[in-house]
């Protein structure tokens, strides 16, 4: 009997061996194959990437997240809010596609959105070819990310008909979204200045900071959404993520908030904190409870 058991054992992680060894090794594609629109030269900072995580044939769901991470619209937390958000996912049969988006100071607005926007496209238009259904698309942000994510999920379109690149006549709308610490307002007394004037220049148009004031460009055809935030943030305040959802409630869109009580800004997934690290496991919940995980 105890044979049987070492050699069923054996099998096990034989199989899961060869399984990881089959998983494919991230790669990088480019938004645009051709001319960049407002690239203003042709260095590594004007070409915008996707890098793609793949998750075990397998264990595949059919969904996929596109990844948006933080730094305040002047560098990219690619890390702890990138390369470690995509393996999560793939843990869980997720698609990720790890967005680099164009920065200030070189960049401002709207060429983090025009990235952001080819980004759902992209991936909406290549949904065969990386097995993915092209109606479980979603996109996740990280602090200033959150921003991106949300003005995306806030400004959409079906698509260009008539455009020669089938890229663009792909849809940019995500089907869900999720916001982990949100820049969100770019008005008093909740902002976060410093992703504004990134963003923005140090002297903004009054109209620009409404236009893009997230929670103020909610409506019925948002995509649902799953918010986290900590009450201890000190760099953006919580008031963010309850701004969004009061606004996501008000245009009946369905929505999740967890607020927890401890946990500074940029936790990412919470690893190695026993309680920030169970928001991860509510996101989870809340993604296999909307058919996202089957």
């Amino acid at each position: 009997m105890a044979v049987c058991r070492v050699f069923t054992l054996a099998i096990l992680i034989g199989g899961l061996a060869a399984q990881t060894l089959s998983r494919a090794e991230p790669t990088v594609v480019p938004l645009w194959t051709e001319a960049v629109p407002g690239a203003v030269g042709q260095e590594e900072a004007d070409r915008p990437t996707l890098t793609v995580y793949l998750p075990l044939p397998a264990l595949n769901t059919g969904t996929a997240v596109i990844v948006c991470p933080g730094g305040g619209y002047v560098f990219l937390a690619d890390n702890h809010e990138g390369k470690q958000v995509a393996e999560w996912l793939n843990s869980l049969g997720v698609a990720a596609f790890v967005l680099k988006y164009r920065l200030a100071p070189r960049y401002r607005h709207p060429a983090p959105l025009l990235d952001a926007q080819r980004a759902v496209r992209l991936v909406r238009s290549r949904a065969a070819e990386w097995k993915i259904q092209p109606d479980r698309i979603g996109i996740w942000g990280f602090s200033a990310g959150g921003h991106l994510a949300s003005t995306v999920a806030t400004r959409f379109d079906d698509g260009k008909p008539d455009s020669s690149d089938p890229v663009e006549r792909a849809s940019c709308r995500p089907d869900f979204l999720i916001l982990a610490y949100p820049v969100i307002t770019f008005t008093e007394p909740s902002l976060h200045a410093g992703s504004r004037n990134s963003l923005l220049g140090p002297d903004p148009d009054p109209k620009l900071l409404e236009e893009l004031s997230n929670e103020k460009r909610v409506t019925a055809q948002t995509p649902p959404t799953f918010l986290f935030h900590t009450t201890e943030d000190k760099a953006v305040p919580p008031e963010n993520s309850i701004l969004f959802y009061l606004a996501l409630r008000k245009a009946g869109v369905p929505a999740e908030l967890h607020i927890y009580e401890r946990g500074r800004h940029g936790v990412g997934l919470g690893l190695g904190d026993p309680v920030l690290s169970t928001w991860k496991d509510r996101l989870a919940a809340w993604m296999s409870q909307r058919g996202l995980l089957r």
